[in-house]
């Protein structure tokens, strides 16, 4: 018994929203169906896929690695329909990506390679900055395309971005956590216990602006630029985190189990989009670029500008 790619569709909107509801609602299907064809791909695959809470679902183990194949599937699908064409084959040119350091290791490596067998005219170079530095590039006119956390761009009229992605943020903590146990977790709950934050890609900074919405504060016992170091900690009990999804693995490299809940209280998304410059012409490659990286996601993220 096989599975079909409208099960496999309606996988990916339950595991992004999060919600069987909320997934029905922006998929235009009723809850009742969504939850049958979820239930029949987990008879097929032969174990859960979710966990069922009261706030909403989450991936099981099973789940996370089902997760990442998923978007393959889908992603191949569009590329077989993409490389048809007479279309990408005559799109000529260089590309420069300006990424940020979560964009580099947690974002890119699969799209550019989908992007480089659809246009495979289109040369391209990547290089890493820090988001202030990109922004700075992409208005000076030293740089033409950039991936980075939209969430955290700087409003200024000349730049132009499309949000791709939203990934939420949810509390990690190990398999053996008190806080695993709780009905609700808020920020309150989860001020009481050490905690780990990670300072890359300005991730303190956002912290703290949602934290200072409460009057609750995290007790930081340490502060790291690596994910790895986050997640070694977190699994091995010494405190807890606050991350986005798009970053999380479910075990350390020290093959200790990650869990993550949920969170009450309103945590942003981590956004991830496409920014250029919005007065200034972009050339075709950069045009195919930005409607591949659009069209990869099917996205209904905001707009600002065009190219």
């Amino acid at each position: 018994m096989s599975f079909s790619l409208k099960q496999i569709r309606h996988f990916l909107a339950v595991a992004e929203a999060r919600q069987i509801s909320r997934a029905a609602v922006e998929h235009n299907i009723s809850q009742s169906a969504l939850t049958a064809s979820i239930q029949q791909l987990e008879a097929i695959l032969g174990g859960p896929l979710f966990e069922r809470r009261s706030s909403g679902v989450t991936l099981t183990h099973a789940g996370s690695l089902f997760l990442p194949l998923a978007r393959k599937v889908i992603a191949s699908c569009s590329e077989a329909l993409a490389v048809s064409g007479d279309i990408p084959r005559k799109v000529q040119g260089r590309l420069d990506i300006a990424v940020t350091y979560t964009v580099a290791g947690y974002f890119l490596t699969p799209l550019l390679i989908r992007f480089r067998r659809i246009f495979p005219h289109v040369e391209f170079t990547i290089r890493e900055a820090s988001r202030a530095v990109i922004e700075a590039d992409v208005m000076g006119g030293s740089g033409e395309i950039a991936i980075l956390l939209t969430s955290n761009i700087t409003p200024d009229p000349r730049l132009a971005f499309k949000t791709l992605f939203r990934s939420n943020r949810s509390l990690w903590a190990p398999a053996d956590h008190p806080l695993l146990k709780c009905e609700r977790i808020g920020l309150a709950e989860i001020a009481a216990y050490p905690y780990v934050a990670l300072t890359v890609d300005e991730a303190l900074d956002t912290a703290s602006r949602y934290w200072e919405q409460t009057p609750h504060r995290p007790n930081i016992m340490f502060r790291t630029a690596s994910v790895e170091a986050v997640r070694s900690m977190v699994a091995a009990g010494l405190g807890v985190t606050i991350l986005s999804d798009m970053v999380y693995r479910p075990w350390s490299i020290e093959a200790q189990r990650i869990e993550t809940r949920d969170i009450a209280d309103a945590v942003p998304t981590m956004d991830v989009g496409v920014v250029w410059r919005k007065d200034t012409a972009v050339t075709q490659a950069a045009r195919a670029f930005v409607d591949f990286m659009q069209g990869a996601f099917q996205s209904s993220g905001e707009t600002v500008g065009s190219p």
